[in-house]
């Protein structure tokens, strides 16, 4: 049975609003929230940029819910090893119930710590040896490494997961989600056209995890705007609309997207996001992630101008619906 969860957004909102956020959310019904991670957001105006390992934590005080990250890049400013020792408290904490989700960052979380963005083959190379590190530390290996990237002298974990803690690593594309079939637990894609999805990640994922005879978890998320008109929806995008702005993998000052999302045209940015304007809408936007990209877990994401209300509505007329699928 697919599970259903809601992501908090960091960008969006400050720390203590997300935890009372994912308690709603546990109301509401869902199963998992996840939370993003970031150290600068998309924009300097009206924003947050809260460290999440902290966040889950509290989350895991005030809830039964599973909790993932959506995602952490364990690359750059984190080690790998400090990612894994992180993760395996959130996991003791909750009871054994987070998932690992990562990826290979932008340089909004590099550069402002004075770290050098890699290209796509350095992060890919970075990430082969990070997900082997965490793996070997969870399985509760005194570790030694040297690799081109990494380096762990004697590296234990003294408070190890409770179990198996699942990486689930983010994939956009068939190379990634190839290298995810091979050496994570699971996979996050974000889902515009299922169909596409399905061909160019989905199927590259799956059939490079049989390959290697790795289970397989599928996270599939969508971004929705619920708004009753674009003025709404542009309101709802305030805090994420430099996300849409040119550069933003190599940029470090948020006020610089901030400042080029302003110049673009509205529609361009709102264009690219599915813009819902009552439940009907809501429901049918994340069905096709049920129906037809068959996922185990299904990330809600949805920006508005009154989160609550929508937490609400996905409690009684959303969530139910989407079970009955």
């Amino acid at each position: 049975m697919v599970k259903f969860g809601w992501l908090c957004s960091h960008e969006s909102y400050q720390p203590e609003i997300l935890v009372n956020q994912a308690m709603l959310a546990e109301e509401a019904g869902f199963d998992m929230v996840l939370g993003s991670d970031h150290f600068h957001p998309w924009v300097d105006d009206d924003s947050a940029a809260g460290f999440v390992w902290s966040w889950l934590g509290a989350v895991a005080a005030r809830t039964e819910l599973e909790l993932a990250t959506s995602v952490t890049c364990p690359l750059y400013h984190y080690h790998p090893g400090l990612i894994a020792q992180a993760a395996a408290t959130v996991d003791r904490l909750s009871g054994g119930k987070l998932f690992l989700g990562v990826g290979t960052g932008e340089n909004i979380n590099e550069g402002p710590l004075g770290f050098e963005f890699g290209d796509y083959k350095e992060r890919i190379g970075r990430m082969r040896e990070a997900l082997e590190i965490m793996h070997r530390l969870f399985a509760g290996e005194k570790l030694d490494f040297e690799g081109e990237w990494y380096t762990t002298d004697k590296a234990k974990l003294y408070s190890p997961p409770l179990g198996k803690l699942p990486i689930l690593m983010a994939a956009g594309g068939p190379q990634s989600a190839t290298f995810a079939g091979r050496r994570a637990d699971g996979l996050i894609t974000s889902v515009k056209n299922p169909a596409d999805t399905i061909e160019k990640v989905i199927d590259p994922y799956l059939a490079s995890a049989t390959e290697h005879g790795n289970d397989t978890t599928i996270l599939a998320t969508r971004w929705t705007v619920f708004a009753a008109d674009r003025d709404e929806a542009w309101r709802a995008l305030g805090t994420m609309r430099g996300l849409r702005a040119e550069g933003r993998l190599e940029a470090v000052d948020p006020m610089v997207l901030r400042e080029r999302a302003d110049t673009m045209d509205r529609d361009e940015i709102l264009d690219k996001y599915t813009i819902v304007h009552d439940v009907e809408g809501l429901v049918d936007a994340y069905s096709e992630l049920v129906s037809d990209v068959g996922a185990d877990y299904v990330s809600i994401q949805v920006a508005s101008t009154d989160p609550d209300r929508v937490l609400d509505i996905m409690k009684t007329e959303v969530l139910p619906e989407l079970r009955r699928l």
